[in-house]
């Protein structure tokens, strides 16, 4: 029980008759300043029923309430004041991080239903980028998060393995490529081959009438054209498992575009069926104005279809595999326009499942404050920054612990690590700019400044040969373990955030926060002193370790235990 619970309890029972549980815990606030207390009630809301003064009622009420769990309640002018009883608080959530351990903010409010996550999809043929990175790692934490909650999470790589760039690929590796460099480098060949084919498109247009004319073969399986796709496909593929395994992130499916060429025509024929489609200037379109949106275009003048009658296919078939409660889709904010349209189709055709599909849109990564482009090849390449980062971390742990014996393995987890964690503390939304010297830093609010903290906290128990006791009374009543016991108690919330706004940033600055009081009270306190709370302050820094851990393991990041 958080302490917004437990003011909520003493104050339901001195006005159950006026105000319910629920209305009670609404109307309560937290305090801008803890001078103010934990928890405060404004009395406003009972002026009415009472026909009294709210300070006046604010007054009578404190007499009424119950003060086990309080060391006092103070009455300034309409608001009653709640200030905790900090030995009763701490030692009620230190016994059940003690008992629970990374089990701890767990739910079964999923009731294990499927939930689909389309993530990552990369382009076959051109390499795994940072533009690619916030899909990838966003979907893994929402995953980990679900899954805390009680949710069956299915992660679902949509790769880009369909689409006239194959035509264009095809054409580029004709005329200007060779098996032996796309064999050697496979992916680096394939990007400069089809940058090459823009910049030469460009002089010469007829290249793209080309293109057009092998895509037509690709999709009349001829042979050529199709051998040389599966061997684009499984090539590029090898290049990004490479990449997934850094981040140590798996799927449960590569279901791509390529996937759905067969399903289309049943969702057309629905659509037929339904009378829901119309014929606009040789296109088939379905009007959407009842919901403000442009018509949505199911298949060209020419009779190619289109991303969206692709994803129709990829809905329905998603939801006859899976039967899944939720279906996310993890992809970047400028297709929210998309994203509407499909669910609006979905919801003309009676599939009120539709209602269950959500777009978890976020912003662009910069660099030096300018967005990344494939196409004219200015790309920073996800597999270079990883491996960088690496390096970075390493240098680091040489010159902080050069004696600590797996170094290469603590250098990737924290390099790696603090990649995803940069990313993942930005709100979501946000586009931020990537600076990889200030992301691998251990000060400041970084992924290294949280792993540090887990393991300088971890050394401490190391030195004390502290075991915490799940039985045993652990009480602490000084403001500066007060704060991180706060943090701690709040955690349940924090995770049910962070699960109903598909927000990781919820996670990483809680983690932020935790690492920034633990920091704060280890400077102020003597933990290993020989008194009565020695242990109590040791099942502290337990409890820190606890939670850190699993923040950190909710953005698929490692708590390694000496650094």
């Amino acid at each position: 029980m958080n302490n917004q619970e437990i003011v909520a309890q003493a104050v339901f029972e001195v006005v159950k008759e006026n105000l319910t549980l629920p209305e009670v815990a609404r109307l309560l606030e937290k305090p801008k300043s803890v001078d103010h207390g934990d928890v405060a009630f404004p009395a406003f809301a009972l002026a009415k029923v009472f026909r009294k003064a709210p300070q006046q009622i604010a007054a009578e009420l404190a007499e009424k309430i119950t003060p086990d769990a309080f060391e006092k309640i103070e009455v300034v002018g309409p608001y009653l004041n709640f200030f905790m009883k900090k030995e009763v608080i701490s030692s009620m959530v230190l016994k059940q991080i003690a008992k629970e351990a990374n089990q701890f903010g767990n739910s079964n409010i999923g009731n294990e239903g499927n939930v689909t996550i389309d993530m990552s999809s990369p382009n076959i043929a051109k390499p795994i980028s940072m533009g690619h990175l916030r899909s990838t790692v966003i979907g893994n934490s929402i995953s980990l998060i679900l899954s805390k909650i009680g949710y069956q999470p299915i992660k679902i790589n949509h790769l880009g393995d369909w689409g006239t760039q194959f035509g264009k690929l095809i054409v580029a590796y004709k005329k200007w490529g060779s098996e032996e460099k796309v064999k050697a480098e496979p992916i680096n060949e394939l990007l400069r081959l089809y940058v090459e084919f823009h910049e030469k498109a460009e002089e010469e247009p007829e290249l793209n009438d080309e293109a057009r004319a092998w895509f037509k073969k690709l999709e009349e399986d001829d042979k050529e054209a199709l051998e040389l796709w599966k061997w684009f496909r499984s090539e590029s593929l090898k290049e990004f498992n490479k990449i997934y395994s850094m981040l140590e992130v798996e799927f449960d499916s590569y279901n791509g575009e390529a996937f759905y060429n067969d399903k289309m025509d049943e969702v057309v024929t629905m659509l037929e069926e339904k009378h829901l489609l119309q014929t606009s200037e040789g296109a088939e379109i379905v009007n959407l104005d009842k919901y403000d949106l442009n018509p949505a275009l199911i298949k060209k003048s020419d009779g190619a279809t289109l991303y969206i009658t692709r994803d129709l296919s990829a809905a329905l078939f998603r939801k006859r595999e899976y039967n899944f409660v939720k279906s996310l889709y993890v992809v970047g904010n400028e297709q929210s326009g998309h994203f509407k349209q499909l669910k609006a189709v979905l919801k003309e055709m009676d599939f009120d499942w539709s209602d269950e599909m959500v777009h978890v849109p976020f912003g662009l990564i910069t660099k030096d404050g300018k967005k990344l482009s494939t196409r004219k090849g200015k790309i920073v390449l996800l597999e270079e920054v990883l491996n960088e980062a690496k390096e970075l971390a390493f240098k680091q742990i040489e010159e902080k612990n050069p004696d600590l014996p797996n170094k290469e393995e603590v250098a990737h987890q924290v390099g790696v690590g603090a990649v995803i964690f940069h990313d993942l503390k930005n709100d979501r939304l946000n586009n931020f700019d990537f600076n990889l010297e200030e992301v691998v830093r251990f000060e400041g609010e970084t992924g290294p400044y949280v792993q540090y903290t887990h393991a300088r906290a971890m050394s401490i128990l190391e030195k004390a040969e502290f075991t915490v006791d799940p039985e045993a009374v652990y009480a602490l009543k000084d403001a500066d373990s007060w704060e991180i016991i706060k943090l701690l108690q709040s955690y349940p919330e924090i995770v049910m955030q962070a699960a109903d706004q598909y927000e990781p940033s919820v996670i990483a600055k809680h983690a932020i926060r935790v690492a920034q009081a633990f920091n704060k009270y280890y400077a102020h306190t003597k933990v290993l002193v020989d008194d009565e709370e020695k242990n109590a302050r040791l099942a502290l820094v337990h409890a820190v370790t606890v939670i850190l851990k699993e923040d950190l393991r909710l953005l698929g990041v490692h708590a390694p235990n000496k650094m």
